[in-house]
């Protein structure tokens, strides 16, 4: 799907806020509220808008513990990549994963409510036997950027199209 300036636009209100009114979307795209809610709706069946979410603050609700891990395969057959991540996905906490290239295959971004908690829940992945050569784990002690918002508008002179990202 070809975006032009508008729907870059649409997209970048959006993401900031996703509860926007159509009447205020309509006017940050520069467009009527129909053809506006038309194209956004043209956005979300594209499968270019994939949901809206609310951003909230684990750490005022309890402590947590924050980790990323870097994950490396003791075999690289497709087998062992699926079967790795349909295990990834079923679990709760682990709130994010990357399949990446480099020195290592996958990095997870973990959220327990404790150290504790995270070692019990390596503990298992190591239980269930998933191919997990080896692993190195780093405890997040401050958040110095965690952003959901894209730069779309940057995208205008790519051409859009899909990214591996």
């Amino acid at each position: 799907m070809k975006l032009d300036a508008i729907d870059l636009r649409i997209l970048d209100a959006v993401q900031r806020d996703g509860r926007i009114t159509k009447l205020a979307l309509a006017e940050r795209a520069g467009l009527s509220p129909t053809p506006c809610w038309m194209r956004l709706r043209k956005l979300e069946k594209a499968g270019i808008i994939t949901g809206y979410h609310a951003r909230i603050a684990p750490r005022r609700i309890a402590p947590v513990a924050s980790v990323m891990m870097e994950v490396t395969l003791a075999n690289h057959r497709q087998a062992d990549f699926e079967r790795f991540e349909r295990t990834i996905a079923a679990i709760p906490e682990i709130v994010a994963c990357w399949s990446v290239g480099g020195g290592v295959d996958y990095i997870l971004k973990i959220v327990t409510a404790d150290i504790d908690s995270y070692q019990r829940l390596v503990d298992g992945l190591l239980d269930r036997e998933l191919g997990i050569d080896r692993y190195f784990t780093y405890i997040v002690t401050k958040t110095v950027k965690e952003e959901t918002v894209v730069p779309v508008s940057s995208f205008a002179a790519s051409g859009g199209g899909e990214s591996a990202s």
